[in-house]
């Protein structure tokens, strides 16, 4: 899946020179938690977040005292560089940049322009759609060898009952690195006679672990 198809396209942004009160009320306004900061060429040369705004902000104890405070510009207290992403990203490759750089939020560019962002709210939204969780439907976890043709092994025994693959996931079996385990989701509330099959094939199969399904 790639980036330009979980994005959101309106974006709000300012400019550096604006102030901080104009992003805490934008952010308050629209219930978001980062604004790109932008330059005349629509060229992304920061971010601030809710945190930053609402640190950089007085107290609600000394709000009359310290009020000048909002009057700053953005570019005091914006993070740059900022790092961006391009609509044909893919987004696995975010998520690791989310993990990797803790961040939550990254805009996304083409040409250099701001033409969209992605948060991590828009990430794992589009992580449960890839697991197939929101479809009805029974998930089955398969113990198989690491080897090349593996996979269309195992979907052609699933096949044999004309049950919809949902979804498909991969993951290390951690115990041994020689095998692998197959993460199917298939549109059926009965998934009992697909196991029967796949056990008949020699397979091992995690889960559903079952009264008296062997191990």
């Amino acid at each position: 899946m790639l980036v330009e198809e979980v994005m959101k396209t309106e974006v709000i942004s300012l400019k550096a020179d604006e102030t901080i009160e104009t992003a805490l009320k934008l952010l308050n306004d629209h219930h978001i938690r980062h604004i790109p900061i932008v330059d005349e060429h629509n060229h992304v040369i920061g971010i601030v977040s809710d945190r930053d705004v609402r640190d950089a902000s007085p107290s609600v104890f000394q709000i009359e005292q310290d009020k000048e405070a909002l009057k700053n510009k953005l570019e005091s207290i914006m993070s740059s560089p900022v790092i961006t992403a391009h609509p044909l990203d893919f987004v696995e490759e975010i998520a690791s940049i989310f993990y990797e750089h803790e961040i939550a939020c990254v805009p996304v560019t083409k040409a250099n322009k701001l033409v969209g962002i992605i948060t991590e709210k828009d990430m794992l939204y589009t992580m449960i759609q890839l697991t197939g969780v929101t479809v009805q439907s029974s998930q089955i976890e398969i113990k198989v060898i690491d080897k090349p043709g593996i996979l269309p092994e195992v979907t052609a025994v699933l096949g044999r009952r004309k049950t919809n693959i949902t979804s498909v996931l991969i993951y290390p079996y951690q115990p041994d690195s020689t095998y692998k385990v197959l993460v199917f989701r298939l549109q059926t509330m009965n998934p009992m006679p697909v196991i029967e099959d796949l056990k008949l094939a020699g397979y091992d199969v995690l889960w559903p672990n079952m009264p008296g399904m062997e191990q």
